[in-house]
């Protein structure tokens, strides 16, 4: 774990979380040229990022496999675990939610930051809610990341679920009313689902997905959220790179789409759209 909230950390952990640091900064090179231009912006965009994450703030990100990431599950609810100690894959784990941490921590390494990754694959929005308790509420975060949708949508063509756009939108209204009601002063981030046109992901399949990113923001709209475009990026970024070099299969992102995510996200929270 590396202990942010404690000025007089071992050497050996410093150490290791710059090393991860390091790690986070050449998977973000991978995500160029969509990432050269923002050195300026990035200074001014860290005054809002203090003030919309405050410090000693818990931060909780939340989803299915695309936060999950693989991420380890013997921490013992630790915060800030990464898998530059050896752990495994910390719960953190090593994907975007990992990678927008670092930033973090590294940007901010006195402020008690505590950050969390809850993400369980597979999940889509009724499951959250079934373990709402514990892995949301119980954390107390000030900071509340959600992207779920996809498998809302997904397996419908491939597991027989018989849930709807209609079912997706009524149950994620009714998990963030239930998060407000039991922590009205957290901050909420929802991120948009997305897909690119690769393997599995055909024509159709985007056309049927595209009323649950809909649904997603109109959800975001209404409880005020802030919005992470990750569609809009991913579009953006294919101007760049085709589709195989963001995503493994069309749906989880690759290393370059994991930072292009992180990006996006600290770019968001940063004021920067």
């Amino acid at each position: 774990m590396i202990d942010t909230t404690r000025s007089n950390a071992p050497h050996w952990k410093r150490r290791a979380f710059l090393k991860s640091s390091a790690a986070a900064l050449a998977a973000g090179a991978l995500a160029s040229p969509l990432l050269d231009s923002a050195n300026a912006a990035d200074k001014r965009g860290a005054k809002r990022s203090r003030a919309f994450i405050a410090r000693d703030s818990v931060v909780l990100f939340q989803g299915d496999s695309i936060t999950d990431w693989g991420r380890s599950r013997d921490t013992q609810g630790l915060p800030n675990d990464s898998a530059a100690l050896g752990a495994g894959k910390g719960d953190l784990g090593p994907g975007y939610a990992w990678l927008a941490a670092v930033e973090l921590l590294t940007d901010r390494p006195n402020d008690g930051l505590k950050i969390f990754n809850r993400g369980i694959s597979g999940n889509k929005v009724f499951q959250l809610a079934e373990r709402w308790q514990a892995d949301c509420l119980d954390l107390k975060p000030d900071v509340l990341s959600i992207l779920i949708g996809v498998n809302d949508y997904w397996h419908t063509l491939t597991s027989h679920y018989t849930g709807t756009v209609e079912i997706y939108e009524r149950d994620y209204r009714a998990l963030i009313a239930r998060t407000l009601k039991a922590l009205p002063a957290v901050k909420l981030i929802i991120c948009e689902p997305f897909a690119l046109h690769f393997g599995s992901v055909d024509e159709a399949w985007t056309a049927g997905f595209a009323p649950y990113r809909a649904a997603a923001k109109r959800v975001a709209e209404s409880c005020h959220a802030l919005w992470i475009p990750f569609q809009t990026r991913f579009d953006e970024a294919g101007k760049y790179a085709p589709p195989q070099h963001w995503s493994k299969d069309g749906v989880h992102p690759s290393t370059a789409g994991s930072a292009l995510m992180a990006y996006a996200w600290m770019k968001a929270v940063n004021g920067r759209g």
